[in-house]
């Protein structure tokens, strides 16, 4: 009875599979497809919470935890940084900066789908005792795993801890500037300022005439132009900036037409009553 329930899959388990499995493919081919580092390392990280969730369905909640804790929670989210903090956009990861490598990828691709191919089929073919007899050989799965890899895989658990401590050396060893000069204080760069004779006062803050106060709307200057240096430069480079230098300046020429409608209205009741 136990040998039939191991080969055989129930309707929750089989819909689980086809979505997850699916989100999985997607994200997996989001990660190869995408074309900024930060987005592929989003999508990896999805793919691996997804394969997590595969472990604990099928017993193994030891690698389930640990596929979330390590992998998605601490080395994905160490790529993710390091990439953010070197800043690799798009342009970069075009260029190809070691000769052949994409070659390599390539092969390298194609070996892993071949020994993938060759364990998929080598499991459908033949018979396994499945997880559960592997977990009650130890009296767990948490005490099995222990087992095997501090007495039999203990080389190689050593090798992939030697492996996680080389990328967080090198993590610090690419997001580290190393300054070779003093920092200059505010009153030194407030003399190079005036020295060099541009932006000697602070810059101008955001909005028209002190109506609007938001970082996307550039003040004006006396003749009635935008000032280009009211709006931070991220969002000039973006082209996220609201010009309402028409508007404002319509509504200056309403307010003096509504004046001089006014005095002219005054002057008219003071001759009226001389």
């Amino acid at each position: 009875m136990s040998n039939l329930a191991a080969y055989t899959t129930s309707s929750g388990e089989a819909v689980q599979f086809w979505v997850l499995g699916t989100v999985a493919v997607v994200g997996a081919l989001c990660t190869i497809l995408m074309r900024r580092a930060v987005h592929s390392a989003l999508c990896l990280a999805g793919t691996m919470i997804i394969l997590a969730v595969f472990y604990l369905a099928n017993g193994a909640y030891f690698l389930g935890i640990v596929q979330i804790v390590v992998y998605t929670g601490a080395i994905m989210m160490l790529f993710l940084f390091v990439v953010m903090l070197v800043g690799v956009t798009a342009a970069d990861s075009l260029k190809e900066t070691i000769k052949g490598q994409r070659w390599w990828a390539v092969a390298c691709g194609l070996g892993f789908g071949i020994l993938l191919a060759a364990g998929i089929g080598n499991a459908s073919l033949k018979e396994f005792a499945g997880l559960g007899a592997a977990n009650s050989a130890r009296g767990g799965n948490v005490e099995g795993l222990a087992a095997l890899i501090f007495t039999k895989y203990v080389f190689a658990f050593e090798i992939t801890g030697a492996l996680l401590i080389t990328a967080a050396v090198g993590a610090m060893v690419l997001t580290h500037r190393e300054r070779t000069e003093r920092a200059a204080t505010q009153r030194e760069l407030s003399e190079q300022r005036v020295r060099e004779g541009t932006h000697v006062p602070p810059l101008p803050a955001p909005g028209v005439y002190a109506r609007h106060n938001a970082v996307d709307i550039a003040g004006l200057l006396p003749d009635g132009t935008p000032a280009e240096l009211t709006v931070m430069q991220t969002l000039r480079k973006r082209g996220q900036i609201r010009d309402v230098s028409t508007e404002a300046l319509a509504d200056l020429k309403a307010l003096e037409q509504r004046s001089e409608e006014r005095l002219g209205r005054d002057r008219d009741e003071e001759e009226a009553t001389r």
